[in-house]
C-alpha cells in the first residue's frame, strides 16, 4: 500500500481500516486473521473504482464481512482440534474503550466466546447489526441473503446471545479495585484475600493451545480457583509479576515471568467482585502485543 500512499482509493481504504479491522477482528477472534482479511479487501479494492462506488464505507464493510466469512468457515475445523479451550487472541485496547460500555461489551472476552456458539453468518448479522448499527439492507448485501431473513437471523441471534450474557454496568472504579485487589492477592499468596475478590461463581478459562501448561477445562468456584492459582504460584520457578492494563475493552494483567510476558489474565467484574478469569498463554495468540499501539477500535 506504500507506493499508491495518495491515491483516492489508498486514502478511502487508510480512513475505514480501523473500522473493517474491528468488523474482521469481532468476527474471528484472531488479529493475525483479521489483518489476512483486511489484506485480501485491499487487494480486492483497489481493482475498483472508488468514483463509481456511492457508498465506499458499506462497500468495504461488505467486502470485508465476506472474506471474513470465508476464513470464519475454514478456522472453525482448526478450532474443533484445538488443545484445550479457545480464547480470542487479546487486544490491548486504549482506556477510552472501557469508558464506552457498548463498545467495550462487544469486544469483551466473554462476549467473543459466546459468539463463537453462533454460525458464522449468524455471527456476521449480529456483529454488524448490534456493534456497528449497520442497516439490513447493507447486511443482507454482505451475507447474500434478503433483508426479511437478515431479521430474522439478528432477532434469533441477539436472542441466543443474551441468553449467555450478563448485561451489568460496572464503574471503572470498582473494575479498578477489583483488579488490584486480584494482583495483590496473587502476588501475596493470599487465599483470604483471593476469596474476597473473586465471586462464588467465578469461573477460570485458560488457553495453552497445547504449547504452554494450561487447565484444559474450565475451572468453577472460588474455592477451586484460588487453589489451583496458589497450588500453581508454588510452583513457579522465578519472579511473578502482574501489570495493569486494558485488554478487550476491560480490565486485564500483563503476567510477566522474571521479566519476560507469559500470558494476559482478562477479567470480567460485576458487582465489585470478579465472574470472569481468561488468561491466554498460547504463544502465537501473544507474539503481536509487545509491538501494538493499543486500539481504539473506532
Amino acid at each position: 500500500m506504500g507506493d499508491h500512499a495518495t491515491d483516492p482509493a489508498t486514502e478511502t481504504f487508510l480512513a475505514h481500516r480501523r473500522l473493517l479491522f474491528t468488523v474482521a477482528y469481532e468476527m474471528l477472534g484472531s488479529a493475525a486473521d483479521a489483518e489476512d482479511v483486511l489484506q485480501e479487501t485491499w487487494l480486492r479494492w483497489v481493482g475498483v473504482d472508488p468514483d463509481r462506488v456511492r457508498d465506499q464505507r458499506a462497500y468495504l464493510v461488505r467486502i470485508t464481512t465476506r472474506q471474513a466469512l470465508n476464513r470464519l468457515r475454514a478456522v472453525r475445523r482448526r478450532r474443533e482440534a484445538y488443545v484445550g479451550p479457545w480464547l480470542p487472541e487479546p487486544m490491548l485496547t486504549a482506556p477510552d474503550v472501557a469508558e464506552d460500555v457498548e463498545l467495550a461489551e462487544s469486544v469483551s472476552m466473554a462476549l467473543m466466546l459466546v459468539l463463537e456458539t453462533l454460525s458464522p453468518t449468524e455471527r456476521a448479522v449480529f456483529v454488524l447489526r448490534e456493534a456497528f448499527d449497520v442497516g439490513y439492507d447493507e447486511i443482507a448485501a454482505a451475507v447474500d441473503r434478503s433483508p426479511a431473513a437478515v431479521r430474522q437471523i439478528a432477532h434469533r441471534a441477539r436472542r441466543h446471545v443474551d441468553a449467555r450474557r450478563r448485561r451489568t454496568v460496572v464503574s471503572a472504579s470498582e473494575t479498578r479495585a477489583a483488579l488490584e485487589s486480584f494482583r495483590r492477592a496473587v502476588e501475596t499468596r493470599d487465599l483470604k484475600g483471593l476469596l474476597d475478590v473473586l465471586a462464588p461463581d467465578v469461573v477460570l478459562v485458560s488457553d495453552g493451545g497445547g504449547v504452554r501448561h494450561a487447565a484444559l477445562r474450565p475451572v468453577s468456584g472460588a474455592r477451586k480457583v484460588s487453589r489451583l492459582f496458589l497450588g500453581g504460584l508454588g510452583r513457579v520457578e522465578g519472579t511473578l509479576t502482574g501489570e495493569p492494563t486494558v485488554v478487550n475493552g476491560g480490565p486485564a494483567l500483563l503476567v510477566r515471568l522474571d521479566g519476560e510476558l507469559d500470558g494476559i489474565m482478562a477479567l470480567r467484574v460485576e458487582d465489585a467482585r470478579i465472574t470472569g478469569l481468561y488468561y491466554v498463554r498460547n504463544p502465537e495468540k501473544l507474539t503481536h502485543l509487545a509491538a501494538t499501539t493499543p486500539l481504539t477500535l473506532r
